[in-house]
């Protein structure tokens, strides 16, 4: 099946997209973290409609707003890591949780006492599409910052964009 790849220049650095024909599929920060899913996929740059809705989120996102509607995604992980990315897209713009909250989340909704922090910080550090599924917004237990795949200096401008 076939990828189409586009790049938006974002004031934080460039950001590469793909999309499949309907979809959003990837979205991370170009020299930070290179999500192209390995495979039999053709990436082909090219302008889709998905990938135009996209930076149309983008451009109202680094304007300092919250945008009002969600490009279509299609994200391939486990069930496990679709599970974590739910709950990340739930966490409301401009505030943060704890890889602890979603473990305790996800723990209640499977019935069992305790979920591992460091396997939600696996499957939120595999997110396919940064921003969109707002990785930036979980934080350390204390609500400390930690680890980002496209770095600590880039989390942190994430969530000062999100304060404005």
């Amino acid at each position: 099946m076939d990828q189409y790849l586009s790049k938006y220049a974002s004031p934080l650095g460039n950001i590469m997209l793909t999309s499949d024909e309907q979809c959003l599929t990837g979205l991370w920060f170009e020299n930070r973290m290179h999500h192209l899913p390995k495979g039999s996929h053709t990436y082909i740059s090219r302008e889709t409609p998905v990938l135009r809705q996209t930076k149309d989120w983008l451009d109202i996102y680094f304007s300092g707003k919250e945008p009002p509607f969600f490009p279509p995604l299609h994200l391939t992980g486990s069930d496990f890591q679709k599970e974590v990315w739910e709950i990340l897209r739930r966490i409301p713009y401009g505030k943060t949780i704890t890889y602890g909250d979603i473990a305790a989340e996800i723990a209640q909704k499977r019935g069992i006492k305790k979920m591992s922090a460091q396997a939600v910080g696996g499957a939120v550090g595999h997110n396919p599409v940064a921003v969109i599924v707002p990785c930036h917004r979980v934080m350390g237990a204390k609500g400390n910052l930690t680890g980002y795949t496209g770095g600590i200096d880039l989390k942190i401008a994430l969530l000062k964009l999100e304060q404005k």
